[in-house]
């Protein structure tokens, strides 16, 4: 990417590319039933970040209780939900920065910024649900944090990741517009 510079058609879209991926895990992780599961028979427990759900025997009816009758719930889902929403502003202001021709850096670093405060209040909201979880409703059997738990702690570390990639692309203005002449390292005869 940076060997073409972001002008080139291709490479320019990389970074809102992959918030878009972070933004699609984001609702995976908030829509998705998975976050915790038995992982042994009899399977008779199963939670989402709204509600948790169980049911007495294999072939029984599963009874939800909502998990937002709590108040570790409601602060799960609320940093959570305030996490995804600072990505999808993030996600939004990358294809704005990444659609005008002429790049404006530190509206790129802007972005870097957002993005590590959306990872803080993600983590903040993945780390309170199984501590809580765990101590405050009665499991059966061996349970598991499962799939879309781990959606969630995905887009936590993109949010890291494309952080750090948002606030050190600046440093890069000038090789990545063209402005510096290349040096090469072999000289011929």
């Amino acid at each position: 990417m940076v060997k073409y510079g972001l002008d080139y058609t291709r490479c320019r879209w990389i970074l809102p590319l992959l918030l878009g991926i972070g933004v699609i895990f984001g609702i995976i992780a908030l829509a998705g039933r998975g976050w915790l599961e038995s992982q042994t028979l009899p399977y008779v427990q199963q939670a989402s970040l709204w509600e948790s759900c169980r049911r007495p025997g294999p072939g029984g009816e599963w009874t939800c209780e909502s998990l937002m009758g709590y108040a570790w719930g409601r602060a799960a889902a609320a940093t959570y939900l305030v996490g995804f929403i600072l990505l999808v502003i993030c996600f939004a202001l990358a294809i704005i920065a990444f659609a005008i021709d002429t790049l404006r850096f530190n509206f790129i670093r802007g972005i870097g910024g957002l993005l590590f405060v959306a990872a803080v209040f993600s983590i903040m909201g993945l780390v309170i649900y199984p501590v809580k979880f765990s101590t405050e409703i009665d499991m059966t059997g061996i349970n598991m944090f499962s799939w879309a738990y781990g959606f969630g702690w995905t887009t936590a570390i993109m949010e890291i990741c494309l952080g750090f990639f948002f606030c050190c692309l600046p440093n890069y203005e000038d090789q990545i517009l063209g402005n510096v002449k290349p040096t090469y390292f072999y000289s011929s005869p």
